[in-house]
């Protein structure tokens, strides 16, 4: 929700996925998360409780106090309301220049104060070219988690975002993000993480026309959703998708 930047917008956007989706949370049939930017997020968080309706922040910082003017700590975003936080996004690790290092700090913080990760990875087009994808995403995932104790494995998901397909309208075949999303939860495997346990996520550019596909692939549990979430029938159609 990433356009979605005034808070009567992001609301409005909210509600009406309420609406759309109203059987689909009152059933719990399939977990479904939003993502407002801070502006929005305690009046998303207050709208959407007992609803069925999760909320996440789109970033978080890695300490919990101190003298760090302007920064969202985990302990402020649990306060609003939200459950999740969205950590490692390509864009905080491209424009922003985070690091696996600063990932890493942000992951355990967020863990800590009882917030669920979602943990981006993913390669550019160079690097995907010179078929440097798998050692791109398993070094990110390796620095992100290798050594974290998690008491709760469902509490941290993983979501692969291939650079070269967010917001250019390419999308990886379903072939080639199975064939990632596989290594990957051998990746959690080899750093003794229970991956059957853990979700991986596909996000690159999915749409109403490529979800089905997307999700009949064994090793993909679900979709992070960019420009198709600000548009409630076309969000509403991707969760409703038929694998």
């Amino acid at each position: 929700m990433e356009d979605a930047r005034h808070p009567r917008r992001s609301r409005a956007l909210v509600e009406g996925l309420l609406g759309r989706l109203q059987a689909r949370l009152a059933a719990g049939e399939r977990e479904i998360l939003v993502a407002p930017p801070f502006t929005a997020l305690e009046s998303v968080a207050r709208l959407a409780a007992g609803r069925g309706l999760l909320v996440a922040a789109q970033n978080c910082f890695n300490e919990t106090k101190g003298a760090y003017t302007g920064e969202i700590s985990p302990g402020m975003i649990a306060e609003l309301g939200a459950s999740h936080v969205l950590l490692g996004h390509s864009e905080r690790r491209e424009i922003f220049g985070e690091t696996d290092a600063l990932v890493r700090r942000k992951v355990e913080a967020a863990l800590a104060h009882g917030l669920s990760v979602i943990l981006c990875v993913g390669e550019t087009l160079a690097q995907r070219d010179a078929g440097l994808t798998l050692e791109v995403v398993e070094g990110q995932i390796g620095a992100g988690l290798s050594g974290l104790v998690l008491d709760q494995p469902a509490r941290l998901t993983l979501a692969y975002e291939p650079i070269w397909a967010i917001g250019t309208g390419r999308v990886a075949t379903p072939e080639q993000a199975q064939e990632t999303h596989a290594a990957l939860r051998a990746c959690l495997h080899r750093l003794g993480h229970p991956a059957n346990q853990m979700r991986i996520l596909y996000g690159g550019s999915v749409k109403p026309d490529n979800v089905d596909g997307l999700m009949a692939q064994a090793d993909i549990d679900g979709a992070l959703v960019g420009g198709a979430s600000l548009e409630v029938e076309a969000f509403a159609r991707i969760v409703e998708f038929e694998a």
